[in-house]
């Protein structure tokens, strides 16, 4: 459960195990969002003032998190949540912007990338809590819809947004790293800094070479909860990156797993075989949200649409051969471009 929201997303957690720090490098890091952030950075020739860029990082979360913390009961999303229905609320530009954001991400993705999803994400027991391994009864599950599905239940008109249910909640965790990411990525920018890393929480936004002089190396982790490893390093530059996976917040009952992947049309979980997405764009805001959208999806309508997209994406499935299991990918053409550039 993280500070912005308690959506409960894995995503790439080896993020870092692959890239190289060289005696060039800056590094930066720190806590935010109930998980991590890290900045590595290639010294421009000018030099660095170090102390005043951490300075303003710091500043830049402490915005972020007035904003959309799940847990500051003054902030942005904590004051939309606590609205009535029909009662306008004027957004500030950064939850504006990352709210069009995430509409067109939802209409795009057959209405699974979904803010609203809270009450059922609680409801299966994979909010604040580990999983109860209880699955809930289906009155409980068809009295929650009615107050989640974004297209629905939210309305918003360049600045101005309103709720038609008082018990519609919204929760960021499914891009509010993303939007983090991309806020740290101009802040390092502004200083000069034209080679840098950006990650929170696994979530990364990329600009030129490491120290190397090479694109930045990111391992892409193995959907599997027995083990930590990585199936493959990517050479990334320019680019946001995210992963979200389903192999770590899940339970099993009599024989059928159930993840904490939701599909926004049943409220149920997710019953395909892909068990990770990982997505490259142009900033780590899509990143994230096309991750999750694209994981409820399931490869074969999600393939669909990360290609109407235009969206470099890699799904990993699990698959069943001589009674063993198995991964194997799937990746667009935009993403075996990267792979091979």
């Amino acid at each position: 459960m993280t500070a912005l929201s308690r959506r409960s997303f894995i995503f790439m957690t080896l993020a870092l195990a692959a890239c190289k720090r060289g005696a060039a490098d800056i590094l930066l890091s720190g806590q935010t969002m109930g998980t991590s952030y890290t900045v590595v950075a290639v010294e421009p020739r000018g030099g660095l003032d170090e102390d005043a860029l951490k300075t303003a990082i710091d500043a830049v979360l402490v915005d972020i998190d007035q904003k959309m913390s799940n847990w500051n009961p003054a902030s942005e999303i904590s004051q939309i949540n606590d609205l009535k229905a029909d009662t306008p609320f004027t957004l500030s530009p950064d939850m504006a912007s990352l709210l069009q954001s995430a509409n067109d991400v939802h209409q795009a993705s057959d209405g699974q990338f979904d803010l609203t999803l809270g009450p059922l994400i609680d409801l299966w027991g994979f909010g604040a809590q580990k999983p109860t391994g209880r699955i809930p009864k289906n009155f409980d599950v068809a009295t929650a819809m009615h107050s989640v599905g974004q297209s629905g239940v939210l309305s918003m008109e360049s600045s101005i947004l309103t709720k038609t249910h008082d018990s519609t909640q919204m929760y960021l965790s499914a891009i509010g790293k993303g939007f983090g990411v991309d806020r740290l990525g101009d802040t390092v920018r502004s200083f000069g800094v034209t080679d840098f890393m950006v990650e929170i929480g696994g979530d990364i936004i990329t600009s030129g070479q490491n120290a190397e002089g090479m694109p930045w190396q990111i391992a892409i982790e193995t959907p599997d909860a027995r083990q930590r490893s990585y199936l493959k390093v990517l050479g990334v530059s320019g680019l946001g990156m995210a992963t979200s996976g389903d192999y770590r917040n899940y339970f099993e009952q009599n024989g059928i797993r159930y993840s904490h992947i939701l599909d926004a049309t049943t409220g149920r979980p997710v019953t395909h075989a892909s068990a990770s997405v990982t997505v490259l764009t142009q900033n780590a805001m899509l990143a994230d949200a096309w991750a999750t959208a694209l994981l409820a999806l399931g490869r074969q309508r999600g393939i669909e649409i990360a290609k109407r997209q235009n969206l470099a994406a890699l799904f990993i499935d699990r698959e069943v051969t001589s009674g063993k299991m198995h991964f194997k990918t799937y990746a667009t053409d935009q993403f075996d471009s990267i792979q091979h550039s």
